[in-house]
């Protein structure tokens, strides 16, 4: 089991050296999480998605889930500021260095820099999770119809997740009852 001071640590870590927020930290804490054993590759999507589902910052969302999967309450208060207190420090000897440089175009044309390097980071994490999770027809429907709803037609998230989990209840709903009725 876990330690809570390894808890701190590796979350630290995770937040001092991702850059672009909560999606470019998902590949980091899968690998830093998965690769110690706290967590299993079949329970990391899970955690995934609870945190995409909670309000708040996915970063601390997952810190949150993750940390009480490991210890528990204490576990998940220990991860999330683990996670961010680096983030908080950085941002704020940011602002007290740096201040005059908003406009320095050297400034600007690193952060355009970091933009590919952060797409890449968000894409490969989500391109495994989808082959993991891509077990039939309909979970490869499911995921282009949200896609074209979303990225093309501006539909909100929010909506989508309403109507799959009353869609994903009411099939629940149905399968309970052609079981029990002893129909298949």
């Amino acid at each position: 089991m876990a330690s809570y001071w390894q808890i701190f640590l590796v979350f630290a870590k995770i937040g001092a050296f991702t850059l672009g927020g909560g999606m470019a930290m998902i590949p980091l804490i899968q690998n830093e999480i998965v690769k110690r054993g706290w967590l299993s590759e079949d329970d990391f999507p899970d955690i995934i998605a609870l945190a995409q589902i909670a309000p708040g910052l996915l970063a601390v969302n997952i810190s949150i889930f993750a940390g009480y999967k490991l210890r528990g309450t204490k576990g998940s208060i220990i991860a999330t500021v683990g996670s961010v207190m680096p983030s908080f420090l950085i941002i704020l000897l940011i602002a007290m260095l740096f201040t005059g440089y908003q406009d320095n175009p050297v400034v600007n044309r690193i952060f355009m820099g970091i933009r590919p390097v952060v797409v890449a980071l968000i894409a490969v994490p989500m391109l495994q999770m989808a082959k993991k999770s891509m077990k039939n027809v309909w979970s490869y429907l499911t995921a282009a119809i949200v896609l074209v709803l979303v990225g093309f037609l501006k539909v909100s998230p929010i909506y989508i997740i309403i109507v799959i989990l009353v869609i994903s209840f009411a099939v629940a709903k149905y399968r309970d009852y052609r079981h029990r009725e002893g129909l298949k």
